[in-house]
Parts: C-alpha cells; sequence; structure tokens
C-alpha cells in the first residue's frame, strides 16, 4: 500500500468510526483553531496563533500535531464528524430511500451553508477549500458517501441498487451548489432544496418491482 493510500485508508477509518477520543487539553486546542480559522482563514493563522487563543505555549500544541497543517487536518476531521452525524441522525428514522435522499441532501446542503469555518473559506479561499476536499484521495468525500449509501441500503436491503454512486452524485451537486452559486436553479431555502431534491435527484433510484418507489414516497 502506498503512504498516500494509507492516509487515506486512515482518515477513512477515524471518520467512519469517531476515531481516538480527544482528552480536554486536544478539544481545547482544537477549539481555539477552529476559532482562528473560521476569523481569519486557513492561510493566515499560525500555531502561535491557536496558542495564544488556547492559552497554552507552542510546544504543547507541537507535541500533540506535527505542524499546522497537522492542526488543520484535526479539525477538519472533527468538524467533518459532526457534520456526517448530523446527515445520519436526520435520515435514519425515514422510511423510505427517497425520503433519506432528499432529508440528506437538505441537512447537507443546510449545513454547509452556515458552517462558519465553510463559508469563510469559501468567500476568502475557495482554492483552499477544493484541495482540503481532495486530502488523502478524498477520503472524506468517500467516508460522506459511505455513510449516506449505508442509509440507502438500510432503507431498501437486497435491490442491488448502486447506494455508492447515489450518494457519491448527491454530494457532489451539494458541492457545486456550494462552489458556484448562482445560476438558473432557484435554491434559496429548504422547501425549494427539498422540492430539487425530490423532483430530480430521487430519479437516480431505481424502481423496485416495477414499480416508481417515489410513489411509495408522495
Amino acid at each position: 500500500m502506498t503512504t498516500d493510500a494509507s492516509a487515506q485508508a486512515g482518515l477513512l477509518t477515524r471518520l467512519r468510526t469517531g476515531g481516538p477520543d480527544t482528552d480536554d487539553l486536544d478539544a481545547r486546542i482544537l477549539d481555539a483553531a477552529l476559532a482562528e480559522f473560521e476569523t481569519y482563514g486557513l492561510r493566515r493563522v499560525s500555531v502561535e496563533d491557536v496558542a495564544k487563543r488556547a492559552r497554552v505555549a507552542r510546544t504543547t500544541i507541537y507535541r500533540r500535531f506535527t505542524n499546522k497543517e497537522q492542526l488543520l487536518q484535526a479539525v477538519i476531521l472533527r468538524e467533518v464528524r459532526r457534520f456526517l452525524t448530523a446527515i445520519a441522525e436526520a435520515t435514519e428514522g425515514l422510511p423510505t430511500p427517497e425520503d433519506a435522499v432528499v432529508e440528506g441532501f437538505v441537512v447537507g446542503l443546510r449545513g454547509a451553508r452556515t458552517h462558519p469555518l465553510i463559508t469563510r473559506v469559501l468567500q476568502s479561499e475557495p482554492d483552499a477549500f477544493v484541495a482540503q476536499l481532495g486530502m488523502n484521495g478524498g477520503a472524506v468525500l468517500l467516508a460522506a458517501r459511505d455513510i449516506l449509501a449505508g442509509r440507502l441500503r438500510r432503507a431498501r436491503p437486497g435491490s442491488g441498487e448502486d447506494c455508492e454512486t447515489v450518494a457519491e452524485v448527491l454530494l457532489r451537486v451539494a458541492l457545486s451548489l456550494l462552489l458556484v452559486p448562482g445560476g438558473g436553479l432557484r435554491l434559496d431555502d429548504e422547501d425549494d432544496i427539498r422540492a430539487f431534491a425530490r423532483a430530480h435527484l430521487t430519479r437516480m433510484l431505481r424502481p423496485v418491482d416495477g414499480c416508481d418507489p417515489r410513489a411509495t414516497a408522495s
């Protein structure tokens, strides 16, 4: 396995399982780093800035995080876990895969549009946002895809559906809406997003036993 593949596998495992628990000092450092990145962006923040906000010595941070890049990845990892947990919780009790597609898309897009770090980076450093998504072979995207695909599979077991592809397309549509706002799609509020997802995105799900699955969700 190559170094990149190992890094991807490790990140995927931590995203899916939650990874090792952080102690109070780790949480304090990550909270401080998140606040700095939200305020000043990714490039302008230094480890010294984080240390001042966290009220710790720089050496304390370096003992736990090798460099600024590792600290940034730890912050992103924690935020992604929270993001994926919100999507999983919002779709877990729904009766059909169509409902899971719709509500997962709504919750995901709403969460991304209102997350302070994402909005800050998209405004000032969109290239940095794309770079982080592609980190370690796109492990963040793959983990999100697998969580949503698992929910679709539980809603319709044994269907033989390519749930991974459906889930990844949903995520890529949401990302395109974040990166390139505007255009002809009017998706300004949750009702608009929900209607769009119901009318268009659920079409990716195959009919079962010759019936249109969307009919069961109406």
